[in-house]
């Protein structure tokens, strides 16, 4: 569904992503392949971005563009291929946060190589980080919701949970899958942290409302939300790079999606008690 996706992915990122695909459906090459190639240049954008503002941190811009790509590419050619993996899934989540780590770790060093202001970066490093986890968990769920009901699937995140679940415990009785066990059972905290972050709201919930009255309510709301999607924060640092103000995207992050965020909160509360009134 449109209504889900970021425009930025629409129209610009998955495009470009998929004429990667495209090259190279017919090779040996494999999702977690591409996942690697996007660490790759996210992690080699973020050791850039540590010599501060310049030519360095515009050149590690173009390789935080190209993880973006081969972040989009991955998911693709796992569908056209059809030998996408939980693990794979899993992985493709961990390397957005590997690398957005790794990226603002780069920018306070770089930030406070060129400026000299080690303790400011640090917490502006800190607040926009969980800033940032906060925001995306946020945006999942409620994207990842509006599907589940307007479409009338089985709970989404319930069921990726039960997945999940079954995998990790196959995994505990095979040796050598340590790790792939811990990668697991930490996603599997993160669903937990997410449901809890978002007050339960399932769609066993709305159940009894119509498809046709929920995305009315929530197509113009889970727009809003995408606003502050991954993507866009993505390309709002690119920005900021290019500008050589790393500055200005912590405080876009703190400041500006914070409050965006706290106020799109209020208000997809007041819709979903709307909508379970009706209910009721």
């Amino acid at each position: 569904m449109k209504e889900v996706e970021e425009y930025l992915d629409l129209y610009f990122y998955r495009p470009v992503a998929f004429v990667i695909v495209k090259s190279v459906y017919n090779t040996a090459i494999t999702p977690d392949h591409l996942t690697l190639a996007a660490i790759f240049c996210g992690v080699s954008g973020s050791i850039l971005y540590t010599k501060g503002p310049g030519t360095t941190a515009f050149i590690g811009a173009l390789l935080f563009a190209l993880f973006i790509i081969f972040d989009c590419s991955d998911g693709q050619l796992a569908r056209l291929k059809k030998n996408g993996t939980p693990l794979g899934r899993i992985l493709d989540g961990a390397a957005d946060y590997l690398v957005s780590i790794s990226v603002y770790i780069g920018i306070a060093f770089g930030f406070s190589h060129e400026y000299g202001e080690p303790s400011m970066m640090i917490l502006l490093l800190i607040f926009s980080g969980l800033s940032v986890m906060v925001q995306h968990m946020l945006v999942d769920f409620y994207r990842t919701r509006f599907l589940t009901v307007v479409s009338k699937r089985k709970n989404i995140l319930k069921e990726d949970q039960k997945e999940y679940r079954i995998e990790y415990i196959r995994l505990k009785s095979i040796k050598g899958k340590a790790l792939e066990r811990y990668v697991i059972y930490l996603y599997l905290v993160y669903l937990k942290l997410q449901r809890k972050l978002t007050a339960r709201r399932t769609k066993d919930e709305f159940t009894d409302i119509s498809a046709e009255d929920y995305y009315n309510k929530n197509r113009v709301l889970l727009r809003l939300w995408l606003t502050m999607g991954p993507s866009a924060m993505r390309t709002t640092l690119i920005v900021c790079s290019v500008l050589n103000r790393f500055d200005i995207f912590f405080w876009i992050i703190i400041a500006g999606f914070n409050t965006l965020a706290a106020a799109l909160w209020v208000i997809q509360r007041q819709i979903d008690r709307s909508l379970l009134t009706q209910t009721g």
